[in-house]
């Protein structure tokens, strides 16, 4: 009945929402977080190896053991590598998985007993296919991704390690040492520097400026989120004034519905024409978003004045034109976006505007590819005209992808290709497009997205596709630089569209450009 002064009740649990709130409040509570940095990392892991399992590990012979602890070095060197690159967001992973040090110790042992089983041969592409793809990989959920951590996983299970010249990056400064004792290796890691470089990830030096403006925008969305709405101090705006002038700007700049009777007799189903249909769902899909968004704009001017009771919906909407973010209630809707409300009002018109003037004058010579609600009813009408057109089957079709000259923009009019279509409103993210070499290339210095030229889609039979893939970088496109989104019911990602084929140089490769975080995306953040 009477607990003892000394008495402490120690509690260890999985994060869960049915723990007690109360025991929250009145005990101290513990977390265990991997450590932050390469160099923490590889210490962790290093010290906490035991000293008689490293000893007798590969024992079987002098090559095989001497084979086991550079390799050793290198999968805790990968461990470290992935878990941080979790901190430069979307460009390390489109998820941020919770790799373990269970994944890590699992591999190890895998790679103990593979070794001594195969002495003298190494299976480095086991190796890499347990680890990656097994172990590491049952963590990793997004296809992207899974590519990502499968090309990674080479440079360290791979006959290059065994070299000693071989080095973990470019500037030299990590590389797996050689044959010692295990505090030989924590005497090397010690003397590694405290904070790393983007390139030993594979990333540009740009990834840190994006890093540091992940963080500081995270702050002030949280900061954002936390401020009152009430009315401002002497001389500002009362919260109801700027909702009545805001949501009577938007109001007047977003369009009525279309008229979806006229669209389908001017743009009736057609065999030969499929980009009829693809333009009456667009305009269904967004006059879904025009009514939510007119109506409750309306409603919220109302609200203010007192002639309508302010509901859940109407109070989210409002709460968003006040922080100038995007209301959840338009969202459920709504195209993916990350832009802030005043920018996502403007991208709304734009695209409004776009598909107000291709019902006006007809189908156009070149298509803005960010304007779309669902983009790949539009790549399915192209294919399906090219098939039908030539008498193909459709699921046998693939796509070139040119990437024009930027002088083609300068045209004053545009005359629609024979097969395929123009596109652009596409943007670069880890990289650029070089004009001059036709191919990808290095970012400049602080520039973090680069806009694509206007590029041309032919849809080609797949066996008479003859790109030479070795000099291609298969880079994925997504609506958003979030880049994660999930499955919707029609069977595609909400925010995957497709995947792209870039020309590289001769002096770089697919995994180079892999290991960059490279992507191409429909529509930016501002």
């Amino acid at each position: 009945e009477k607990l003892a002064p000394e008495f402490r009740l120690w509690l260890s649990a999985m994060p869960s929402n049915e723990f007690p709130v109360s025991v929250l409040q009145n005990g101290s509570k513990m977390t265990v977080e991997p450590p932050k940095g390469l160099k923490s990392n590889l210490l962790r892991a290093y010290t906490g190896i035991d000293e008689e399992w490293f000893n007798e590990a590969g024992a079987v012979s002098k090559d095989c053991q001497k084979s086991f602890r550079k390799m050793l070095f290198g999968l805790v060197f990968f461990h470290a590598l992935i878990q941080e690159r979790c901190n430069f967001g979307p460009l390390g992973w489109n998820i941020q998985y919770q790799f373990s040090e269970q994944d890590r110790q699992i591999c190890a042992d895998q790679l103990k007993i593979f070794l001594q089983e195969s002495d003298p041969i190494i299976p480095y592409k086991a190796l890499c296919y347990t680890c990656s793809e097994c172990n590491y990989g049952g963590r990793v959920t997004d296809a992207d991704d899974r590519v990502t951590i499968s090309k990674i996983v080479t440079d360290y299970y791979c006959s290059d390690m065994l070299r000693e010249e071989y080095k973990f990056s470019p500037s030299g400064t990590y590389y797996a040492p050689k044959f010692t004792t295990k505090e030989g290796y924590i005497d090397y890691i010690k003397s590694l520097p405290i904070n790393q470089d983007p390139e030993v990830f594979g990333l540009h030096s740009n990834a840190n400026l994006t890093c540091a403006i992940n963080e500081v925008m995270s702050m002030l969305s949280t900061a954002n989120s936390m401020q009152g709405t009430g009315g401002g101090g002497e001389g500002g705006k009362s919260s109801d004034v700027i909702l009545a002038e805001m949501s009577a700007k938007y109001l007047g700049e977003i369009a009525k519905p279309f008229d979806i009777e006229a669209a389908s007799a001017k743009y009736s189903v057609n065999y030969h024409e499929s980009l009829n249909t693809v333009l009456n769902q667009e305009m269904l899909r967004f006059n879904k978003l025009i009514v939510r968004v007119r109506d409750s704009l309306a409603d919220v001017g109302k609200a203010v004045k007192g002639l309508v009771v302010m509901d859940a919906s109407l109070d989210e909407v409002a709460t968003g034109i006040l922080r100038n973010t995007r209301p959840g209630y338009w969202m459920k809707v709504s195209f993916p976006s990350l832009k802030p409300l005043s920018s996502y009002v403007a991208d709304l018109v734009a695209r409004l505007t776009f598909f107000a003037h291709w019902y006006k004058e007809g189908h156009p010579p070149v298509y803005w590819i960010s304007g779309f609600f669902f983009t790949q009813s539009f790549l399915t009408g192209v294919l399906q005209n090219f098939a039908r057109k030539l008498t193909l089957a459709i699921d046998t079709l693939g796509w070139q992808y040119n990437v024009l000259k930027r002088s083609f923009a300068d045209q004053e009019t545009f005359t629609k290709p024979e097969t395929g279509c123009y596109v652009w409103g596409l943007f670069m993210e880890g990289a650029r497009w070089d004009d001059d070499d036709g191919c990808i290339a290095e970012s400049f210095p602080k520039v973090l997205f680069s806009d694509c030229p206007y590029m041309h889609w032919i849809p080609v039979e797949r066996h008479k596709d003859h790109t030479d893939m070795d000099r291609i970088y298969m880079s994925p496109l997504y609506k958003t630089s979030e880049r994660k989104g999930v499955l919707a019911t029609t069977g595609h990602s909400s925010n995957r569209v497709m995947t792209l084929y870039f020309k590289i140089s001769e002096n770089h490769t697919g995994k180079y450009w892999t290991k960059r975080g490279v992507a191409a995306l429909t529509s930016l953040d501002t």
